[in-house]
């Protein structure tokens, strides 16, 4: 038998479960709010409540994708994709160039460059003697109209669409315009839903036996509202019983974050080894933390750093000279570096645009001009980008940026110091070194540790700057890069498994964290 003090102890949401269902049922989120009228998280707070009571047992747990249509999806599916406008419009308008697309549709340049370069690839568009788009074909391409439909289904089903929904070929083809993390840049956003079922267990009868004998529905109060006070409907409810003889809360004494004392642990280690610390403002320019590191303006490699952009003001009121012109000769030609450049029509207004910085290297990038040769600098930055949070990626985090400068740094330098931050400061017991990509460095690397529990993962990445980066910014010898993810590291040295541990709110564990792992 069920004894009243522990029924009492039910909160309403479990009574009322309780006092509907009986044993050997089969329940889930969906019918419970639909019988019971929970809002969402009720129900699963209730169930992980009588899970752990005994009253329900899980009896299956099935997990199915969709597709939910984005902000930008929506967008989409109102005014039409970029690919359908840019169509119409060399449609109606006739030859027009690049920026001119951009300033008549009111689109940045590098969404009409990813638009205009699928339908030339499809063979729709292409470019005249004198650099503008033209139409080459009547008719848009059969993947822009398959993409269209994929929006008007999900738009017509609340937002979002099922996998299961979708032919092979729709499938392919999300595949290729939706994100699991930083979705903010696609149509549409990959989500996971799990559905759970669970089976009402017997003792769910000793438990409502005892709540109807103190006369328990699930509609009792443990608040009273305004709303309550100033209609008087407080005087005919029921509240639930508060115990007086629990104890208050242990009280903390106060104590320096692990987590803190590792990233000066980083720094220390650094400046030991002669390194001169950098720092900057945590907001930028399009110029610092994209273009001067030779990032095209309208090129796909930027889909790596979705960044948030500054509502006000939204612009730096200049770029400082004679960098901006020397970059963005870099761009459109190569300038004074020996490179082509990217062959296109440099923007001096979309450089201005202010951002939160997405990487540590804006700092590298404006340590160059003043840095000396020889030199090593670090800064341990914080950093924010458009990202799903999960045990190893946050929306804001932390990197340790560093450069080398000097005429006989190579890349058995840069490995050298991978190997530090991997061994010596992550405390990593196997490392590999993996061929990578970035825009400013050639050649680039990225270093992969193995976490006892999640397995490899990157750490960060690096290399050797181009020219463009390097030349273009007054210097004129090798320089080696890195941007390591410090967060990541902290989980290896700390002996954690989730970066949100690392910010914990739970005094407590952090007490018992930094008890445990010392920093060396």
């Amino acid at each position: 038998m069920i004894d009243q003090s522990a029924a009492r102890a039910l909160h309403p949401l479990e009574v009322k479960i309780i006092v509907t269902f009986d044993a050997g049922e089969l329940i889930d989120s969906a019918r419970v709010r639909d019988r019971l009228g929970f809002k969402e998280g009720q129900d699963q707070q209730a169930f992980s409540w009588l899970v752990a009571k005994g009253v329900l047992e899980e009896a299956d747990r099935q997990t199915e994708v969709f597709y939910e249509l984005t902000p930008l999806g929506r967008e989409w599916h109102d005014k039409g994709t970029p690919v359908r406008r840019i169509f119409m419009l060399l449609k109606e308008a006739g030859p027009l160039s690049l920026p001119d697309i951009a300033q008549r549709l009111g689109l940045d340049q590098k969404t009409v460059g990813s638009a205009f370069g699928s339908l030339s690839k499809e063979g729709v568009c292409a470019m005249d003697e004198v650099r503008r788009a033209i139409l080459v074909k009547p008719e848009l391409p059969q993947s822009s109209l398959d993409i269209e439909a994929l929006l008007a289904a999900a738009f017509m089903q609340g937002g979002s669409v099922s996998e299961k929904a979708l032919s092979p070929q729709q499938k392919a083809l999300m595949a290729q315009i939706a994100k699991k993390r930083g979705a903010q840049d696609a149509p549409f956003r990959i989500a996971e839903r799990a559905r759970v079922l669970f089976q009402v267990m017997p003792s769910v009868r000793e438990y409502r036996e005892a709540v109807t004998a103190l006369g328990m529905t699930g509609e009792e109060l443990g608040a009273i509202t305004p709303e309550m006070l100033e209609k008087g409907s407080w005087k005919g409810g029921h509240f639930r019983p508060y115990n007086l003889q629990i104890q208050p809360a242990r009280v903390i004494p106060g104590r320096r974050n692990a987590y803190v004392e590792f990233l000066d642990s980083v720094k220390d280690k650094l400046v030991s080894l002669g390194f001169e610390e950098f720092d900057g403002n945590l907001v930028e320019t399009e110029f610092w933390n994209s273009d001067a590191l030779f990032m095209p303006q309208f090129h796909s490699a930027r889909d790596i750093h979705d960044v948030y952009y500054i509502e006000e003001p939204t612009h730096a009121k200049f770029i400082e000279e004679p960098y901006l012109s020397q970059v963005a000769a870099a761009h459109e030609h190569g300038g004074t570096t020996g490179s082509r450049g990217w062959q296109y029509q440099f923007d001096r207004d979309f450089t201005r645009r202010l951002i939160l910085r997405s990487q540590g290297t804006v700092l590298s990038a404006r340590q160059l001009p003043k840095a000396n040769v020889p030199g090593k600098y670090f800064g341990v930055v914080r950093c924010f980008r458009y990202d799903r949070v999960d045990a190893t990626h946050l929306s804001d985090f932390y990197q340790t940026e560093g450069i080398v400068l000097g005429e006989n740094v190579n890349l058995r330098t840069l490995l050298g110091f991978l190997e530090m931050f991997a061994v010596e400061v992550a405390g990593a017991k196997e490392v590999k070194y993996v061929p990578g990509y970035f825009p400013f460095t050639e050649p680039s690397i990225e270093v992969h540790i193995r976490h006892p529990v999640l397995g490899w993962f990157e750490l960060g990445g690096s290399g050797i700057f181009r020219p463009e980066v390097t030349r273009s910014l007054g210097v004129d010898v090798p320089v080696l890069a890195w941007g390591i993810g410090i967060d990541r590291m902290a989980l290896m040295a700390l002996g954690l498994n989730d970066l949100r541990e690392l910010f914990s709110a739970d005094l407590e564990s952090v007490r018992m964290r930094r008890s445990q792992y010392k920093i060396q």
